[in-house]
């Protein structure tokens, strides 16, 4: 019996946070190589796409909340992992942007977002804690990445191991 899909909602968020996090993450380990110049344009399109994160992963566990999410027809020992890892995910793509925001704040930098909608600042200019949500935030870039690796994994391991259907509960 083949397994049963998540809800295509679930689905379709799901590639959307994994499309724009592959796009903000990388903007975010270059913006320290590039021309000054271009600079403030990288950390724009970086924050702006990282916003859209945050409010999409905020619908994201909205919808996983009130669906109905269908068991899974495969046993697998590793499932435990794999919920912790999932849970992990979750919560790094909310701190990352969260942290993300009010580090660019606390640097005396509002969000305007795609430099065209300003975005209300809950902390303001805040310089004694901005060094501490910017580590924040990069650490929580490094652990996403890293979690991101062992879901990867997972994935691997149920499509190439294991030939299971795991991986089209989410296609």
């Amino acid at each position: 019996m083949p397994t049963p899909q998540y809800p295509g909602a679930m689905r379709i968020l799901h590639w959307l946070v994994a499309v724009l996090v592959l796009a903000t993450w990388p903007l975010g380990m270059v913006i320290k190589f590039v021309r000054d110049d271009v600079k403030l344009d990288f950390y724009l399109l970086h924050e702006s796409i990282g916003f859209i994160v945050l409010w999409v992963m905020l619908v994201r566990i909205g919808t996983r909340l009130t669906s109905h999410i269908p068991k899974s027809t495969v046993a697998d020992p590793m499932a435990p992992v794999a919920h912790a890892v999932h849970g992990s995910l979750y919560l790094m793509l909310i701190v990352m942007p969260v942290s993300g925001f009010l580090a660019t704040n606390a640097h005396g930098f509002p969000l305007v977002w795609f430099g065209v909608v300003p975005v209300w600042s809950p902390i303001g200019k805040a310089p004694d804690i901005a060094p501490i949500l910017s580590t924040l935030h990069q650490w929580s870039a490094w652990i996403l990445f890293g979690l991101f690796a062992l879901h990867l994994g997972g994935v691997l391991y149920h499509h190439v191991w294991r030939r299971d259907d795991t991986l089209s509960r989410i296609l």
